[in-house]
């Protein structure tokens, strides 16, 4: 049997299913997707992380005997015109509209077996006691007492007796051929995930208390890796129980909600373009107010600093990601589905289940979201969690002789005669009762 090993978001050779399930003649592939590339612009930071990334497992492979034949093009047609020497293609599944129509579309050409390898579990499973798949996070979580009570996942193991297929495709595409430029890292996207995870080991204890104050450097930094499968779910499990400490509970439940996130994506396709709870929403439509928002031209610090932040690194913390969503969903209550689309198009880490997931949320339209009453106060949000303004000063530089104080005020840096910083476009407590009255509005419809 001579199989196809597709690579797609689990570049690596540990815990990989596809190297676990393979057979005998094996011919592993990379697919720079043309469908997926064409959307993204040519500074986008991903394409270079995920092309160094390609060529790193390819090194990797050799090492092992094998090897990785890379391509630039539409999977069908790559797929297509392979079909004829091989019997079968092994892969990871993902949940998104495209790639389920993309894989089934492929399907026809050639036979398909998908493994569960970029999450730790299948969403297939774990029904409530209607057989009915959860909507809330929490029962969710309790029903899956099992595994996350374990102090280790089993992990794929290897097939060690692949036999390496001799190909002709060894012209590796490069950035410029796909019409990218190489971009500029940070830096700790240079590191592998191991070195990652062993430095979040050294400051766990303290990640409960500071994971929310975003001028701290309390994260792991492991979520771009996790997200195109330098590591695996399971991997990351594994280490943070075997640190056995508070924190590290509190941080293996977080990567739950990740998998409460895909699960509800498998099983709720249809909530990755519409409300979740089905409300009728009558958005606000104003682009002017969205393009300030992209932009960082709010004036309102915490809000400008975040999105500039974003614009210039693709990174945002996890704190700041409900902050502005909320304000763009509940104060200037425009379509999270507008927001949502931007994140994708400049998060590192952009995984649509999360993200999506993440949206509803913040947007009071999810599973398990935030009441629609609630809103953040970015300025409470800011004072809370960065009161000397660290991270919006290290951002904004304008505002570094600027009184802390007066970040966390409504349009209180706006009072310095010195600054020229734009008023703020929305009246947090008037757009506040404005959305509170719509969801209203919305659920008596």
């Amino acid at each position: 049997m001579k199989q196809i090993l597709w690579f797609r978001r689990d570049l690596r050779i540990d815990d990989n299913a596809i190297l676990s399930n393979a057979k005998n003649e094996v011919l592993p592939i990379f697919i720079f997707d043309k469908s997926i590339l064409s959307k993204l612009s040519v500074d986008d930071k991903r394409v270079s992380f995920i092309y160094n990334s390609v060529l790193k497992l390819k090194v990797i492979l050799k090492t092992i005997g094998l090897d990785l034949a890379i391509f630039y093009g539409k999977p069908f047609e790559i797929i297509k015109n392979l079909k004829k020497d091989f019997d079968e293609v092994l892969c990871s599944v993902d949940f998104d509209e495209y790639s389920i129509k993309r894989d089934k579309e492929i399907e026809e050409l050639i036979p398909m077996k998908r493994y569960i390898d970029s999450f730790i579990i299948n969403p297939n499973e774990h029904l409530n006691s209607n057989n009915r798949p959860y909507r809330v996070f929490t029962p969710f979580y309790k029903s899956l007492n099992v595994i996350t009570q374990s102090k280790r996942i089993d992990t794929f193991k290897r097939n060690k007796n692949l036999k390496k297929i001799t190909f002709d495709y060894n012209v590796i595409p490069t950035l410029m051929q796909m019409n990218f430029k190489e971009q500029k890292l940070p830096i700790f996207l240079k590191k592998n995930a191991f070195t990652l995870l062993e430095e979040f080991g050294n400051k766990i204890t303290s990640y409960k208390e500071d994971r929310d104050y975003f001028y701290k450097d309390a994260s792991s930094n492991i979520s771009v890796h996790l997200r195109f499968g330098l590591v695996s779910p399971k991997q990351i499990f594994n280490y943070v129980k075997s640190l056995n400490t508070k924190s590290s509970e509190f941080f293996i439940r977080e990567l739950f909600w990740r998998e409460f996130y895909n699960y509800i994506l498998f099983h709720f396709p249809k909530s990755q373009n519409q409300n979740f709870n089905g409300l009728n929403i009558k958005w606000n439509e104003n682009d002017l107010d969205f393009e300030k928002w992209c932009n960082g031209e709010t004036g309102i610090p915490i809000i400008d600093a975040a999105m500039i932040n974003l614009n210039n690194t693709g990174f945002m913390h996890n704190r700041l990601r409900m902050v502005v969503a909320s304000f763009l969903t509940k104060n200037l209550f425009i379509d999270w589905k507008k927001g949502e689309f931007y994140f994708s198009k400049k998060l590192l880490d952009y995984e649509a289940s999360s993200n999506i997931g993440s949206w509803q949320w913040s947007s009071s339209t999810g599973a398990d979201a935030t009441p629609y009453f609630r809103t953040f106060n970015p300025y409470i949000q800011s004072r809370k969690f960065d009161k000397e303004g660290y991270f919006i000063k290290s951002i904004i530089k304008e505002f570094s002789n600027i009184d802390s104080r007066l970040l966390h005020i409504e349009n209180g840096v706006q009072s310095n005669l010195f600054n020229n910083y734009t008023n703020s476009i929305v009246d947090i407590k008037i757009s506040r009762q404005r959305a509170i009255k719509k969801f209203k509005e919305a659920k008596n419809a």
